[in-house]
């Protein structure tokens, strides 16, 4: 018996979990609630900041379900942002989090998520992000996305 008896909610729940179960296991947060928190802020920190277009073909690669609140509160028309220097990228992640409590360096988190992505299927779509960010930005993201 599956868990929702509708096959495409089991799908994309299955296909979230195992996305954060990743994210969890490569950024070294073992609570899943925070891990869920920590790659929902640098998603929403990395929408942001990227043309619309890329926006939502990066939202498209996400499980259903992560992409729902993907897009949660967006307003594709202050986009993007301008944030140039990864300081100010990673406070914008911290703001997001609102939580300063958060049991890993937001750096790492930022990494992982970023890394997880470009190994779950949306590796294409980063390296095309990579490609528009500023040359610091993509010192983010794993050496072999960058442009």
């Amino acid at each position: 018996m599956s868990a929702t008896g509708l096959e495409a909610f089991d799908r994309t729940l299955q296909k979230t979990h195992i996305l954060i179960n990743e994210f969890a296991s490569e950024s070294g947060v073992e609570n899943k609630h925070l891990a869920f928190k920590g790659l929902l802020a640098t998603l929403h920190a990395l929408r942001d900041r990227i043309t619309v277009e890329e926006a939502v073909q990066l939202g498209s690669q996400l499980p259903v379900l992560l992409a729902g609140f993907y897009y949660q509160g967006w307003k594709p028309g202050a986009t993007p942002t301008k944030e140039r220097s990864v300081e100010d990228f990673l406070n914008k992640v911290r703001d997001n989090l609102s939580n300063p409590d958060y049991p890993v360096e937001v750096e790492q988190l930022v990494r992982s998520a970023f890394k997880t992505l470009s190994k779950q299927g949306a590796r294409g779509e980063i390296e095309d992000i990579a490609a528009m960010l500023p040359k610091e930005l993509q010192t983010l993201l794993p050496e072999e996305v960058r442009a």
